[in-house]
């Protein structure tokens, strides 16, 4: 049986950072989308700190793709915000404390390697605030890092979404799919094809759910103007108030807050900056990542596809992932084994 006329090009399930980032990208493309998103609990994208860092800290090395990913990313955000005419990419540098004298030997070796050396400095300039902080063994700078405001890019899109008639603030189950010969059909919408942007919520071959938790605190008397990392990440947000993160558990992770990982991050900071520190909130969500810690992305049937694993860097991988699936499905472009889903099927 064919499918009745299509109303759209592309429907969407889910309207997290995976389910936004790919939205925009095909209305960039020309493409008529509609997005079925009814927010769940415990949705990560909800409270991401939208960090954006090139190097992995507990190995001092490039993370996948460093370049690429950062230089797309950095385009796709700057250019949302003159869009939206807001500001969703905030360049900052990061400063990474050193626990011990042999981290600081390796961050040391590899400012002199060709590619990390490009990222990596050591960080011997006078700063009061960062200065004051606990180091006997020094720090090192990453200059080209970043925050993404997550929560306000995707209310942002959001309601250009639901002013352009584009959002059906509906949750969508498995029988509400139809498939067709040449088409999916989701209650009134029809298009040739469906991109499934669940998250963590999905059943997708490979994908693994991580709790991550966080706080955000007011510490008087401390003014940062850079990330700062050791053990936990302290981002600046103004007026005293930083966001503190993050946890990983790969168990019990539809759980919510613990009372754990509040102590764990709470003393970790202390321990940082050997302030008072108060906690304002403590926040939770669970990451959709992958068991190799790669992208999910391509055909999972005829018309439908899937859009996930980006797991806790999602922030830097969203806008490359969205174009490479993109080329995918409309300029013939093959993509990359590495984030194929079909890689974990059988």
């Amino acid at each position: 049986m064919r499918a009745p006329s299509f109303t759209h090009d592309v429907i969407i399930i889910g309207q997290g950072l995976a389910g936004s980032v790919l939205s925009i990208t095909l209305q960039q493309r020309g493409k008529r989308v509609v997005v079925f998103d009814a927010p769940l609990p415990g949705r990560a994208s909800e409270v991401a700190a939208g960090l954006v860092n090139p190097v992995s800290l507990r190995r001092t090395v490039l993370t996948w793709r460093a370049s690429e990913m950062l230089a797309i990313a950095g385009a796709f955000y700057r250019d949302l915000g003159l869009q939206y005419d807001q500001v969703f990419w905030h360049p900052m540098p990061l400063v990474a404390v050193f626990p011990t004298a042999q981290e600081a030997g390796i961050w040391q070796l590899r400012t002199k390697e060709a590619d990390t050396g490009r990222f990596v400095r050591m960080d011997t300039v006078p700063h009061p605030a960062l200065d004051a902080l606990p180091q006997p063994y020094g720090r090192g700078i990453i200059d080209r890092c970043a925050w993404v405001d997550v929560s306000r890019l995707l209310a942002a899109h959001r309601h250009e979404l639901r002013s352009s008639g584009g959002l059906r603030e509906e949750q969508v189950k498995a029988d509400d799919i139809l498939r067709y010969e040449d088409g999916i059909a989701v209650r009134e919408a029809v298009a040739p094809l469906l991109v499934h942007c669940a998250g963590p919520f999905a059943e997708v071959h490979g994908l693994v759910p991580v709790k991550g938790e966080g706080l955000t605190v007011r510490i008087p008397g401390l003014e940062l103007d850079r990330i700062v990392h050791r053990g936990v990440f302290l981002l600046p947000m103004g007026n005293e108030v930083y966001r503190v993160g993050a946890t990983f558990k790969w168990d019990d992770v539809w759980s919510g807050p613990s009372e754990e990982a509040r102590h764990y991050l709470l003393d970790r900071t202390e321990r940082l900056v050997e302030r008072e520190v108060e906690v304002l909130d403590h926040w939770c969500g669970v990451r959709p990542a992958s068991k190799d810690r790669r992208p999910l992305l391509g055909h999972t049937g005829p018309h439908e596809v899937v859009f996930n694993g980006l797991g806790s860097r999602g922030v830097a991988l969203a806008p490359w992932c969205a174009q490479q699936l993109c080329a995918h499905l409309y300029d013939g472009k093959e993509l990359d084994e590495e984030v194929r889903v079909g890689r974990f099927s059988g």
